[in-house]
């Protein structure tokens, strides 16, 4: 009995350990550099903003060089316009959730990310007539991401978006993020 009992706990250790390789947690957060892309608004230039993501990410490791990576983000974006007298600061507020594939180049240290992500419009401030702005966004996230350690990681990603975020303004979002996060 006792040996049975012995079996089954070292069973359940076992395939802990091998599930935690498997799938991983932990949080991430840093700058962005936004701006709007793509059209314009009569008599106004943009001009970069610098902001703020941060949020929850998990790897769930397919292969042994290839991962799955969710991440549900807190992301402010948008742009200034500077022009005919008036200076603005757009800051649009998103929760976004990219997923990636992410595939590592050098030993589990160094990997190329890659992927859609979708975002929610839930805050706006300094609104530039928010009646027309779009609550949904969408884009394409790729870059790179460096393991310091076996849990603390630094990435850099760049977000090309392919939604307008602003119904009448042909101009698309576009945010480089640093990040810095660490994994359970």
């Amino acid at each position: 009995m006792k040996k049975g009992v012995l079996l089954v706990v070292l069973l359940f250790i076992g395939y802990g350990t091998s599930q935690a390789q498997l799938l991983k947690f932990g949080v991430k957060g840093g700058l962005n550099f936004s701006n709007y892309t793509g059209g314009n608004v009569e008599g106004f230039d943009f001009k970069t903003i610098t902001s703020y993501h941060a949020g929850i990410v998990a790897e769930v490791n397919l292969f042994e060089n290839f991962s799955i990576q969710p991440e549900l983000l807190y992301s402010t974006q948008g742009a200034e316009l500077e022009g005919l007298g008036e200076q603005i600061k757009n800051e649009l507020g998103y929760i976004s959730l990219p997923v990636l594939a992410k595939f590592y180049l050098s030993k589990n240290k160094l990997s190329l990310e890659l992927g859609p992500q979708a975002s929610v419009l839930v805050s706006e401030r300094n609104e530039v007539n928010s009646e027309d702005s779009n609550t949904f966004d969408f884009g394409v996230a790729g870059g790179l991401s460096f393991k310091i350690t076996e849990n603390l990681f630094i990435s850099g990603r760049y977000i090309a978006g392919l939604t307008e975020p602003k119904r009448d303004a042909d101009v698309k979002n576009s945010n480089v993020q640093l990040s810095v996060g660490i994994m359970f």
